[in-house]
């Protein structure tokens, strides 16, 4: 009798464990390059005013960690949304070995919808909390940056469930506000205001999650076809979508050089993008010249965090008067 509970603990420890995968893998946690932007955020703020008090550095990372959890709750529910109509199932069935079932619990069996269900309301509700006691410890309370967090919570939730936003055509904007919003919102709370730099490095981490999103939209088109999810590759044809990421990839970089040339950002910024330009250009290249959008994708992620790191370094430069 000992001999079998004891041999039945490593199954339970390994069960829970499996547990624990499917919901990290359920909240996307590997995908952690929505939370880059509180790099941007307090790099920004840290330089410039040369000193950054403990409530400071409590809010920003109260709001991130609320982040998690409101992110985690969005797509979440937008796993339970894919699985019920069925495009999940279309694009993670066992003839396309280009997509990992396993990154999809409630396709591979397991989690069930009540549970999914269960850990994004939880995850919501965490995030909201979080949010409000960034708020409220906050030292400054713009009310754009309050109202801004508050709509981004609201919409997060309906992005793919209730209201089901990204299913009437607005996923693509939303992508790029989602990132933008939470680069100004942790600023406003720590500085009561944002800068046109600020904004301008806001807009291309929000350029980050679309530029990957529209690669797997693009793999995805049969699916969202199926269930009438009007991504931009679903509704155009095939050319017509590459002419859309081409034109999108070109904006990218129009953003920072405008920036550069009118005054919005320094002169030089247009100068430090150029290696996340050129990986761009090579994620366009390796897509839509040579046919192979999952590794595109993937090169999405490289281009998203390298811009990060380089639009960090000159906050650093601005801040610190290194380059004028």
């Amino acid at each position: 009798m000992t001999d079998s509970i004891a041999a039945g603990r490593p199954a339970a420890t390994a069960h829970g464990h499996s547990r624990l995968r499917a919901y990290a893998r359920l909240g996307k946690l590997d995908v952690y390059d929505y939370y880059l932007g509180i790099f941007l955020a307090l790099t920004a703020a840290l330089f410039p005013a040369g000193a950054f008090t403990a409530r400071q550095a409590l809010v920003m990372a109260m709001f991130l960690a609320g982040e998690v959890a409101v992110l985690m709750a969005m797509v979440a529910l937008d796993d339970v949304t894919g699985f019920r109509d069925g495009s999940d199932l279309a694009n993670y069935a066992p003839d396309n070995p280009l997509r990992n079932k396993a990154r999809k619990p409630l396709v591979a069996g397991a989690l069930t919808v009540p549970q999914a269900l269960r850990f994004a309301w939880a995850c919501a509700a965490a995030g909201a909390v979080l949010w409000a006691g960034a708020a409220a410890l906050a030292p400054h309370h713009p009310l754009w940056a309050l109202v801004t967090a508050g709509v981004l919570f609201v919409v997060s939730l309906q992005y793919s469930y209730g209201l089901k936003i990204s299913y009437h055509g607005f996923q693509e904007v939303f992508l790029v506000a989602l990132g933008a919003v939470l680069v100004i919102v942790p600023y406003g709370l720590v500085t009561g205001g944002f800068s046109g730099f600020l904004m301008v490095q806001a807009v291309l981490f929000g350029f980050g999650p679309l530029m990957f999103g529209v690669y797997s939209n693009t793999n995805d088109v049969a699916g969202d076809r199926a269930v009438g999810r009007p991504t931009v590759a679903a509704l155009v044809s095939e050319r017509g979508n590459a002419v859309f990421i081409g034109a999108l990839s070109v904006a990218e970089f129009l953003i920072g050089a405008v920036a550069s040339a009118t005054g919005a950002a320094p002169w030089w910024f247009v100068l430090v993008m150029l290696p996340a330009t050129a990986l761009r250009a090579r994620q366009y290249l390796t897509g839509f010249v040579r046919g192979d959008i999952m590794t595109a994708r993937r090169t999405g992620f490289a281009v998203h965090r390298l811009s990060v790191v380089l639009m960090t370094v000159a906050n650093v430069l601005v801040g610190t008067g290194a380059a004028r």
